[in-house]
């Protein structure tokens, strides 16, 4: 059964989503060096008498103090742009399932191996059972193959939505009238609940997505069923 923290506060299940949290990791440790060299260099300052006013320049200080921050940068910037192309590659995906948004819930199609098609509107809450979330549920969730590569097309009908898990470190525009894509591909089973994240009008919060991540036999199961 999920719990509070599962629903506010879920791990990653993408290898991409795992980068993303290292990335954040390791340049918020680099923040926090660099703003205790900082605050130490100007307690010094404030704290000490020592004074050179025939001290005019150094070339050696202006070029130790703008070397670091040029290497301090590259530690942060190369991360950054492997993240990057992480995000925009696309390896052989074994299916494609396109997402339209609506005002205000989405439709989801299936056409690689049997045309199906889902609309997919939050559950009211007179309808909820107790393991389910209020205002995250749906009344028909996305089912998808753990541990492959999955290919999804987001688009709209009609105002710019955005398609968005962050458990899995993705989120792509709906735009009408254009097809973007994006790449998942989940660790483990599970539930994974997201929202639409552009403001769509007013009804926006109440356009939830919840992605159930299965075996491959279990998906070939459901395919079949359908």
């Amino acid at each position: 059964m999920p719990t509070w923290s599962s629903m506010y506060m879920q791990n990653a299940n993408s290898p991409l989503m795992e980068q993303l949290i290292f990335f954040h990791d390791q340049t918020f440790m680099i923040l926090m060096m660099i703003t205790i060299m900082v605050t130490y260099m100007m307690s010094m300052t404030f704290m000490n008498k020592l004074i050179n006013r025939y001290l005019l320049e150094s070339q050696n200080i202006e070029m130790v103090w703008t070397l670091i921050p040029a290497v301090i940068l590259m530690f942060i910037a190369l991360p950054s742009l492997k993240i990057l192309y992480m995000m925009d590659e696309m390896n052989n995906p074994i299916l494609t399932i396109k997402a339209i948004g609506h005002q205000w819930y989405w439709t989801y199609e299936y056409s690689d191996m049997k045309k199906i098609e889902l609309e997919s509107y939050m559950k009211p809450s007179s309808t909820l059972e107790k393991s389910e979330f209020r205002l995250m549920e749906v009344d028909n969730r996305i089912i998808m193959p753990m541990n492959k590569t999955i290919r999804m097309l987001v688009t709209s009908s009609d105002v710019i939505h955005s398609w968005a898990i962050p458990s899995m470190g993705i989120k792509i525009d709906g735009t009408p009238g254009r097809l973007n894509q994006g790449s998942i591909n989940m660790n483990r089973p599970g539930l994974m609940f997201g929202q639409c994240s552009e403001i769509c009008g007013t009804n926006h919060s109440f356009m939830p997505i919840v992605i159930e991540s299965v075996s491959m036999n279990q998906f070939l199961m459901w395919m079949n069923y359908n």
